[in-house]
């Protein structure tokens, strides 16, 4: 039977450590006894945003480095060539505010992967080779990578600075072109002394441990430095003043990807984080058919693969079939993600009779996503809606912690929060909501007419945008000639509707797909 609890024994043990070096440690248990294998974490809490100024992307290499490289005793080719007969598993992750190390290990072994650890965490060796290799990787990552292999993620991440611009959020967790060009080693070793302390470190441990490793994890990682990690003071985003606009100018874009949003004032901390959980699931749950921007854009008119909504970061959306740990945040938005909508270059190549089509889908599509939002913030949700929603939600959020890894990472992000173990006292709120709860939270956090917007596009299709977006004009939508007859009455009027539905733009700004993430203006 799994329990999640802390023994007397081990905590009085970890008070006569603490009492010989000066220092509690923070942890998160979660014992499963006959598991047969043992879970850590280390999270420390310093992220993006501990990047000094012109260094951005330093937390997220050094971190790499630690987890990728070599130690002072082994390299990396040699730590690779031990783990693998014991099926051990490790990893790291940098976000905005956390650098998360997950190690994962059958119990048999984890005397010998304890000490691999140990020289991961506490003595990296930070080799020149290993400096080179991972800063390259992390270069092409910023070059060409974000940029060339998912314009999903690509527009994501661009809204990511534009809607937390003048913040410590706003740069690429990566760093950018220019602030990777001036890293040098040393400012790795640096950050590690600066960044990785004992005092921004929360252990956690699953599976069936013993006391002694509880202990033996306190004495070994209190020689981590005791200073405080650079962690800047966070200012608020502020929603923007209307409807802003960057088109992102792509050669070859397949389509048109839509990213569109503004900062919000929650978190999981919050007691109405679950009554907008269901307005948004309703809206647009991650890859979930029934959703309202789903069944409007997917399924009723075929435009693209996928169109949902989100009232926090999701990370590797295109990857992810579920929310993932790793990622708690104090500052929040919430966004709509279009996946890819055709181009007229695109539309024409595929469909005979659509040659003199001079605009793809795209303004249609944001126009029809933005009214579905406006539809929700204005009317609510009906009790129906709220029930069936709220009714998935509380089976479907079990399913964020399949297995004991993620089961770990949750309540590690829960402690970020104030929390002791958010899934299980969500499925209590959850039980507890109502659907005047819901509503009034939409009401309270959701607005209407100001909104950060990011198209990602080809460069074919930039100024029939610009200019379609800068005069409202009608967006009619259009459909392959096989399509059009299987149209129904209702959808065409439906689609009248859509076509004229306002976005009062503010600006419209085009921008080379080159200049981004460069610090080029």
């Amino acid at each position: 039977m799994k329990s999640i609890k802390i023994f007397c024994s081990s905590l009085l043990l970890l008070m006569a450590v603490a009492a010989g070096t000066g220092y509690a440690q923070e942890f998160v248990e979660l014992k499963q006894a006959n598991s047969g294998k043992i879970v850590l974490k280390f999270m420390f809490r310093n992220g993006s945003i501990a990047d000094p100024v012109g260094k951005e992307g330093l937390t997220y290499l050094t971190a790499d480095i630690m987890m990728d490289g070599g130690t002072e005793k082994y390299t990396a080719t040699e730590i690779q060539k031990m783990i693998f007969p014991w099926a051990a598993r490790m990893n790291c992750f940098t976000d905005k505010e956390v650098s998360t190390f997950s190690f994962e290990v059958p119990s048999d072994y984890y005397n010998d992967f304890y000490a691999i650890i140990l020289q991961k965490l506490l003595h990296p060796a930070f080799a020149e080779e290993d400096f080179q290799r991972t800063l390259s990787n992390q270069k092409n990552y910023v070059d060409e990578v974000i940029r060339q292999s998912s314009d999903e993620e690509y527009g994501k991440k661009l809204l990511e600075a534009m809607i937390f611009r003048g913040t410590p959020y706003e740069h690429l967790t990566q760093g950018t072109s220019a602030s990777l060009a001036t890293i040098t080693r040393e400012d790795v070793m640096a950050q590690y002394r600066k960044a990785f302390t004992r005092n921004n470190l929360i252990i956690g441990i699953a599976g069936d441990y013993s006391n002694e490793m509880i202990v033996n994890l306190t004495k070994d990682f209190s020689v981590l430095p005791q200073e405080p990690a650079p962690i800047p003071e966070l200012t608020k985003a502020e929603a923007p003043a209307g409807i802003y606009v960057d088109i992102v100018s792509k050669d070859n874009a397949i389509g048109t990807a839509i990213s569109a949003g503004f900062p919000m004032d929650i978190t999981r901390e919050s007691p109405d984080f679950a009554a907008l959980m269901v307005a948004n699931s309703w809206l647009g749950e991650h890859r979930k058919s029934y959703s309202r921007l789903y069944q409007k854009i997917r399924e009723q008119r075929s435009m693209n693969y996928g169109d949902y909504s989100y009232i926090e970061w999701y990370e590797n959306g295109g990857g992810n079939m579920l929310p993932v740990p790793g990622t708690p945040r104090h500052m929040n938005y919430f966004s709509i993600w279009l996946r890819p909508v055709q181009t007229a270059k695109s539309l024409k190549s595929q469909y005979p009779g659509l040659d003199s089509l001079k605009e793809g889908h795209a303004r249609f599509a944001l126009r029809m996503a933005l009214r579905e939002y406006s539809n929700l913030v204005s009317q609510g949700l009906t009790n129906e809606q709220f029930e069936e929603t709220r009714n998935f939600l509380m089976s479907y959020t079990k399913l964020y912690v399949e297995n004991t890894n993620k089961k770990l990472g949750f309540m590690m992000d829960s402690k970020f929060y104030g929390r002791t173990d958010w899934i299980t006292e969500l499925g209590r709120e959850l039980t507890r909501l109502k659907l005047e709860d819901v509503n009034a939270a939409i009401k309270k956090y959701f607005i209407l007419g100001k909104m950060d917007i990011v198209m990602v596009t080809d460069k074919s299709e930039v100024d029939g945008l610009k200019t379609g977006l800068e005069s409202g004009s009608i967006s009619p939508m259009v459909y392959s000639p096989a399509m059009q007859s299987s149209v129904t009455e209702e959808i065409k009027a439906d689609d009248k509707e859509v076509s004229t539905f306002p976005i009062p733009v503010v600006q419209v700004r085009i921008i080379e797909s080159d200049n981004t993430f460069s610090n080029k203006k």
